[in-house]
């Protein structure tokens, strides 16, 4: 599987003495080669008979580096429930830079508010890099982020976005709590 990142994030992607490079295909069990004068960077599971699903798992985590997230951040997607979800801006606002770039500016915030109030919120990562907007979290409170940048690109007011989010994070407590709360027998079984 072939994956193609900025040439810039390639340095980040391989780590300081290929720890980082070497840290993705331990823990993932594919094999990395990396062009770093093309940015291309090409994934197979490694011998051993790993699960192959875990190809898309490390492609993922590669987009996510890419994306510019730290490694770290970008690890969080070898956990079965966290996924990745990209936004490219180009698709709803063509190609105009000047959109972008305002655009960006309205996801950020003023020194970073808004970003920052979204990943609180919802408990994501939200990374703005180039052209695309990316978020990794679990898959309800993603779908959340997803939903708030997507409002702020359609320009739809901060405090709307921060109501809205308010009003989604109490739904996603309601969610965690119905989770744990006991059943009717193992209350009547004083299992609670």
């Amino acid at each position: 599987m072939l994956v193609k990142i900025p040439l810039e994030r390639v340095g980040v992607l391989v780590g300081p003495s290929g720890r980082v490079k070497g840290a993705i295909e331990k823990r993932s069990g594919v094999k990395m080669e990396v062009n770093s004068k093309a940015g291309d960077v090409e994934l197979t599971l490694a011998c051993g008979g790993s699960d192959p699903s875990m190809l898309f798992t490390a492609r993922d985590i590669v987009l996510a580096i890419g994306r510019g997230f730290s490694p770290d951040k970008a690890l969080r997607l070898l956990n079965d429930d966290v996924s990745l979800s990209i936004i490219d801006l180009r698709d709803y606002l063509g190609k105009s830079q000047a959109d972008i770039i305002r655009v960006k500016g309205r996801i950020i915030g003023r020194r970073g508010k808004t970003r920052r109030i979204i990943e609180e919120f919802t408990g994501t990562s939200i990374s703005i890099y180039g052209r695309t907007v990316s978020i990794i979290g679990e898959l309800e409170p993603l779908e959340v982020a997803k939903e708030a940048v997507e409002l702020l690109i359609r320009g739809s007011l901060h405090k709307s976005v921060y109501r809205f989010l308010r009003w989604r994070r109490s739904d996603l407590k309601k969610g965690e709590a119905e989770i744990w709360k006991p059943s009717a027998s193992e209350l009547a079984r004083g299992e609670a």
